[in-house]
């Protein structure tokens, strides 16, 4: 295939088609991802198949993609895809029939967990501050609390001998979340070493403490915290509390944790919500197997 054949066709649309300077833009990006993926694969843009295609949008889902975007890439795929049919350069179009997947998700971004690792690693354990960082991302981590569910933790709420925390979640429906050993730890650090150092008056309830002592910190400022840590330790995905959320579940059911034992700790009223793991270990699981298996 002539190395030039997707500026030749987002020319085409643009003289032939007339097709905006935005949607120009967003078919570009879409082919330069499709010759990206063929590249990792080590395949030519043209002698990609069906099955390859089919890997390229679970590979796009599994990276985060919103449904609408994903249906556009689809729809990129198969307008370039019968642009080289028409020109002769292939000798059937792959993508004819290619569609995003029925019932379509757009599926959680969520880190690994050396990604994890890394992160809880990065605050400066030796200050106060970086004391009290390590014990909010810890609890997250281990809870998958929602971060206003986190934030509003008071005293009370946590029990680090018996290894759980109480919360308050939507529809003011209260649960009890484990607390593993290893965050337990650390709360335990903080409340010892760094809280007394904010709390200078009058102690508030609340757990996790802003630097000014008497208020709770707040759902920006925590955001804001992790954000800047994801930077420091080096992470590709955008960090956001919901993103740790997403983490806890995912690392709980690929160690095996049962379904329902997840929406409990997740505080989810349906089921279905919390299915969408399952369509996440599906996504992974159908990339190991068209990575490694030599069928298929």
């Amino acid at each position: 295939m002539r190395p030039d054949t997707i500026v030749t066709y987002l020319r085409h649309l643009e003289v032939e088609r007339r097709l905006s300077v935005h949607t120009l833009d967003g078919y570009g990006r879409d082919l330069a991802r499709l010759r990206a993926f063929a590249e990792g694969q080590g395949e030519e843009i043209a002698r990609m198949d069906r099955r390859a295609l089919e890997a390229f949008v679970r590979d796009a889902m599994a990276g985060g993609l919103s449904p609408t975007s994903t249906a556009r890439l689809v729809a990129s795929v198969r307008g370039f895809y019968r642009h080289l049919r028409r020109r002769g350069d292939i000798p059937e179009n792959p993508a004819d029939d290619l569609h995003p997947p029925k019932a379509f998700l757009s599926l959680p971004r969520f880190l690994s967990m050396a990604e994890v690792d890394a992160l809880l690693a990065t605050p400066d354990v030796s200050t106060s501050g970086g004391l009290r960082d390590r014990a909010l991302i810890e609890v997250l981590y281990a809870t998958g609390l929602r971060v206003s569910e986190l934030v509003s933790l008071r005293m009370a709420d946590v029990r680090l001998d018996q290894g759980y925390v109480q919360c308050l979640g939507k529809g003011s429906k209260e649960r009890i979340v484990p607390l593993g050993d290893v965050a337990a730890g650390w709360v335990k650090q903080y409340l010892s070493e760094a809280r007394p150092t904010f709390v200078t008056k009058k102690d508030p309830p609340w757990l996790f403490v802003s630097r000014r002592g008497a208020r709770r910190l707040s759902r920006g400022g925590f955001w804001q915290i992790l954000k800047d840590y994801g930077a420091a330790a080096g992470l590709k995905t955008h960090l956001s509390p919901h993103v740790l959320r997403h983490s806890f579940a995912t690392h709980l059911l690929e160690r095996g944790a049962d379904l329902r034992a997840i929406q409990t700790m997740l505080g989810h009223a349906d089921l279905s919500t919390t299915q969408i793991y399952t369509h996440v270990m599906e996504v992974r699981l159908r990339q190991v197997y068209d990575s490694f298996h030599p069928r298929r």
